[in-house]
């Protein structure tokens, strides 16, 4: 990318305009491009039937009889964390069952035309130092050292510059928050107090590591509880924050890390984004430290998943969905089916740890605890899109920031599209050329009825309706798309991250589903509230540190 002609004179600011105020209509279906092309590609990933097995499975006696010191349901990160730690501390005898046919979860990759791309999570932010077991791993991945008291972290797996751009009054412009130069000079003095007003906020609330990721590492106290009640726009409202730009970039961060806007996530979450990582700069101190450094790979997360899961070998049991389980008090039973086999089977273990979302959790156990019921209840799951284009040549640069890893546009409503990232941002050719770009809609909603409503569709619609909107929307900003398409590929996930509502986090049912309690255990993102890789990655250890403790007791 980025080789082609420079846009001429003729390319007027109206052009762009009238391209991008088409962008939400041709998103909802409500008009396409004249000279609209079939589209080639699909869905991919896991059948989402596959899934409903879990209350579907046919009611057949168990063909296969088998034991293990431990089973670990779920090969998420959660799961394939627990399954590591327990293979380092010498237990040996354990499985991993998951339902899909490759392990990673959220954090898998795909192919297309011989690029490397994601299904899912892409990036890995350069942890803090509360997230000790992340440090750990990426030393172990060869990724992080320290050299005379210095981290320093292999520079090929660091996002390569420019990172971010944003597409705003006609041109790109360097980094996602909204430029006050772009914006209407009515609103350029207000916006940048804003800015500022909302760095200070962000700066005062992680004063003493009051937000740190894993977030069990923070000591939860009344104002975390304070701001845990309310949601992230009402606790803006109250702040009189409530500049336009401000607005669109707080919500699409919102959306991006959790799923949904900031109506539907907390006070709480809204901050922890800032607070526990990099905080907020507005214009003018916009210094840059090692924790604005995001670790990523042409496939995503896969990266790190894939060599993560390849020790296990015959101990990964891929496209086995577990329908119920049973917690004895000598053992625990575990049914699940085959799907390959088409056969039910049973197994026995000393130990179970469950790496799925609590809701599922509460599906599979016969007799599930009162917390984890009210735990999943009360948390909401925000459906996603992925869709990797195909791009048989690059498309033709536009003006201002050059092209980027991460590439969004301002002001997009699309029910909830956050941008593309470009596959071969990280390659080191000389040149521009093939590609992929990767989508990523986040469709949690603003409100319940909102992100049921957008499940629905996501479930009920042909891959082609959603491949138009999508292709539809990236056109807004680049017109020669539909020239330069090969193939679009979309993966679909009907729960694919807890949503940090009001309330989730400071829940009691949480904190107990963490304690160890019995033979089964609990693993998942979930347990923090929301999904990223260091709080999967926590609770998988925390789990299997729980495990090793009981088979020695």
């Amino acid at each position: 990318m980025g080789q082609g002609a420079r846009v001429t004179d003729a390319w007027r600011r109206r052009d762009w305009l009238r391209a991008a105020g088409a962008a939400p209509l041709a998103a909802l279906g409500g008009c396409a491009p004249a000279a609209e092309v079939p589209l080639q590609g699909g869905w991919v990933g896991a059948a989402v039937e596959r899934g409903h097995l879990l209350r579907d499975a046919p009611n057949a006696p168990a063909s296969v009889q088998q034991r293990a010191d431990v089973i670990v349901v779920g090969a998420g990160v959660a799961g394939l964390a627990a399954a590591r730690a327990l293979a380092r501390a010498g237990i040996d005898d354990v499985r991993v069952i998951d339902l899909e046919d490759e392990p990673g979860g959220n954090s898998r990759g795909h192919t297309l035309a011989g690029m490397a791309c994601p299904l899912g999570a892409h990036y890995l932010p350069v942890p803090g130092e509360p997230a000790t077991e992340v440090i750990e791993l990426l030393e172990d991945l060869g990724l992080r050292r320290t050299e005379r008291g210095r981290v320093v972290y292999d520079e090929r797996h660091l996002c390569h510059s420019p990172q971010e751009r944003l597409f705003i009054d006609g041109h790109w412009h360097d980094g996602l928050l909204p430029p006050v130069e772009a914006l209407p000079v009515a609103q350029r003095a207000s916006t940048l107090g804003q800015y500022r007003r909302f760095a200070a906020a962000v700066a005062e609330a992680g004063q003493g590591h009051a937000f740190t990721l894993p977030t069990a590492r923070a000591r939860w106290t009344e104002a975390h509880a304070a701001l845990d009640a309310l949601s992230f726009a009402q606790w803006l409202d109250a702040q009189g924050l409530d500049a336009p730009a401000l607005r669109w970039y707080l919500d699409y961060c919102c959306r991006d890390d959790y799923g949904a806007g900031a109506a539907m996530v907390s006070a709480w979450a809204g901050l922890h984004y800032f607070a526990s990582r990099h905080g907020f700069r507005a214009p003018g101190d916009d210094g840059r430290d090692e924790h604005d450094a995001v670790l990523t790979w042409p496939e995503g997360n896969a990266w790190l998943t894939r060599r993560v899961a390849a020790p296990l070998q015959q101990r990964l049991l891929t496209g086995r969905v577990v329908t119920r389980v049973d917690a004895g008090r000598h053992d625990v039973g575990v049914v699940l089916w085959n799907v390959a086999e088409q056969r039910a089977e049973q197994w026995t273990a000393r130990q179970v740890v469950l790496a799925v979302p609590l809701f599922i959790a509460a599906r599979m156990l016969s007799s599930p605890p009162p917390a984890l019921t009210q735990a999943a209840a009360q948390t909401p799951h925000a459906p996603w899109l992925v869709a990797n284009l195909q791009l048989t040549r690059p498309l033709l640069d536009r003006p201002g920031a050059p092209p980027s890893w991460d590439n969004v546009a301002y002001g997009s409503a699309a029910l909830g599209a956050l941008g593309y990232v470009d596959a071969m941002h990280q390659s080191m050719r000389p040149f521009a050329g093939p590609t992929v770009l990767t989508a990523y809609w986040a469709l949690g909603g603003d409100t319940t009825p909102q992100l049921r409503s957008q499940r629905t569709a996501l479930l009920a619609e042909p891959w082609t309706a959603w491949a138009r909107r999508v292709v539809d929307e990236i056109a807004a900003v680049h017109p020669d798309l539909h020239a330069r398409l090969g193939r679009v590929d979309l993966m679909r996930y009907g729960h694919a991250m807890a949503i940090p509502a009001p309330g989730v986090r400071g829940s009691a049912a949480l904190s107990a589903l963490a304690q160890p309690a019995g033979r089964v255990h609990f693993a998942h993102s979930d347990l923090s509230g929301y999904s990223v890789f260091e709080e999967a990655w926590f609770h998988g250890c925390r789990a299997a540190a729980a495990v090793r403790a009981a088979l020695k007791a």
